[in-house]
C-alpha cells in the first residue's frame, strides 16, 4: 500500500510539472506577475534550498551548477541545481541515474538560491509551489517544475568578520586586488601571457599569484573531466579560490579557457566592483589549431579527444572584455604591455 501512495504521488508531481510547463507555454501562468502565487515575509519561514520536480524544454541541456534565473511566487533570483538526484521516466516512474537534463526529461532535483525567499505553507492554489527556469544570457524558460519542500542549512554556520579585511591587505600590499580572468581558446597564448604578466609585475614589487588550467587539473579539480557540466564545476571552484586570493589582497590572474559566458558571469558576480578583469586573448581555431605544440587538435580531430573546445565543445567569445588582445600577430610583450598600461591606467598599480 505505502508504495502504490508513493508512486501515485510521484505521478501526480510529475504530471504538475507538465501542466506547469504547458501554462507557462500558453501564457496562463506568469510566476512573477500572478498574484495568486505571491509570497510575502509574513506568509512562513525563509529557505535558500529546495527539493523539486523539474521538467527541462530548453534546447540546451540543463547543466548543474549553471546559474539560472528562478521565477516563483512574486520573485526573480539567481539560482544552481546543485544535486540532479535522479531522471524519472514518465511511464513507468523507475528512476535513472543522470548528470544532466535534456529536452522533455523529468528528474528529482536540489536547488540552491543565491538569497533566503519565504516559503508559503499553502496547497489550496493550483499553481502552489510552481516556478519557471530561466535561462540568463537570452531571458528564455527553460524549465518548470514544483517545489516539494525547503532544505534547511545549518543556522549556526554564519559570516565571521575578520577584524583585518581586504582594505587593510590591499593596503599592506600597496595594490589594487583584482583578478585578471584570461580567456582563449587552447593554444591561444593564454598561459604565456599571463605568465610573463606575473613576471612583470612580481619584478615591480607586487603580489601576485596565477591559477592555471592545467595546473588546478592536478589537485583542485583532479577529479573532474571535460563534459560541459564538468567544465562549469571547474569554474565554479576556481572562481571561488580567485575570490579568496583577491581578498588576500592579491593581484590574480586566471588562465583558463572558460568556454561559456555564462560562467565567466558568474565568477565576475563574485568578485567586487571592478575587481574582474576579463581578458580575451583571442586567436582563431585555425591559427590555434597551427599552433597546437601539444598535438591536442589533431587527437580531437581523429577522435581520441571528446569534448575539445573548437572541435566538439562550443567556445563563447566574450562580447564586452574589458582587454581584448589581438594574439596572432602581436608578440606576447607587446600584450604583455597593452594588460600593464590597462591596469596602470585604471589604478589598480
Amino acid at each position: 500500500m505505502k508504495e502504490r501512495t508513493t508512486q501515485e504521488s510521484e505521478h501526480s508531481k510529475v504530471q504538475k510539472v507538465r501542466d506547469v510547463s504547458a501554462a507557462l507555454l500558453n501564457g496562463t501562468f506568469d510566476p512573477v506577475a500572478d498574484e495568486r502565487s505571491a509570497a510575502s515575509e509574513d506568509d512562513g519561514p525563509t529557505a535558500d534550498q529546495f527539493a523539486a520536480h523539474l521538467i527541462w524544454t530548453g534546447r540546451d541541456a540543463m547543466l548543474p551548477e549553471r546559474p539560472y534565473l528562478i521565477r516563483f511566487s512574486g520573485i526573480e533570483t539567481t539560482v544552481q541545481i546543485t544535486d540532479l538526484s535522479y531522471r524519472i521516466e514518465p511511464d513507468t516512474l523507475e528512476q535513472l541515474a543522470a548528470k544532466t537534463l535534456v529536452e522533455g526529461e523529468i528528474a528529482y532535483c536540489k536547488i540552491a538560491l543565491d538569497r533566503a525567499i519565504p516559503f508559503a505553507d499553502d496547497n489550496s492554489d493550483d499553481w502552489a509551489g510552481a516556478f519557471a527556469v530561466v535561462e540568463k544570457d537570452q531571458n528564455m524558460t527553460v524549465g518548470a517544475g514544483v517545489i516539494d519542500f525547503p532544505l534547511r542549512r545549518a543556522t549556526n554556520v554564519v559570516w565571521y568578520d575578520m577584524e583585518v579585511d581586504k582594505a587593510a591587505r590591499a593596503q599592506t600590499n600597496q595594490q589594487t586586488p583584482c583578478v585578471l580572468w584570461f580567456t582563449g581558446l587552447s593554444g591561444a597564448g593564454k598561459s604565456t601571457v599571463a605568465n610573463r604578466v606575473e613576471q612583470k609585475l612580481h619584478a615591480m614589487g607586487k603580489r601576485t599569484y596565477l591559477l592555471d588550467g592545467d595546473n588546478i587539473r592536478h589537485g583542485l579539480s583532479r577529479d573532474l573531466g571535460f563534459t560541459d557540466q564538468d567544465r562549469v564545476e571547474n569554474i565554479r571552484r576556481v572562481a571561488e579560490v580567485a575570490k579568496l586570493m583577491a581578498d588576500a589582497g592579491l593581484i590574480v590572474m586566471a588562465s583558463f579557457i572558460s568556454p561559456f559566458r555564462s560562467e565567466r558571469a558568474m565568477a565576475r558576480s563574485l568578485m567586487s566592483e571592478g575587481e574582474f578583469v576579463e581578458i580575451f586573448v583571442d586567436a582563431s581555431l585555425a591559427v590555434c589549431e597551427a599552433r597546437d605544440s601539444k598535438s591536442l587538435y589533431k587527437k580531437a580531430r581523429a577522435g581520441q579527444l571528446k569534448n575539445f573546445t573548437g572541435i566538439d565543445s562550443a567556445y563563447e567569445p566574450p562580447q564586452n572584455a574589458e582587454i581584448v588582445l589581438n594574439a596572432e600577430d602581436a608578440d606576447p610583450d607587446t600584450l604583455v604591455g597593452q594588460i600593464i598600461s590597462y591596469l596602470q591606467a585604471h589604478n589598480y598599480l
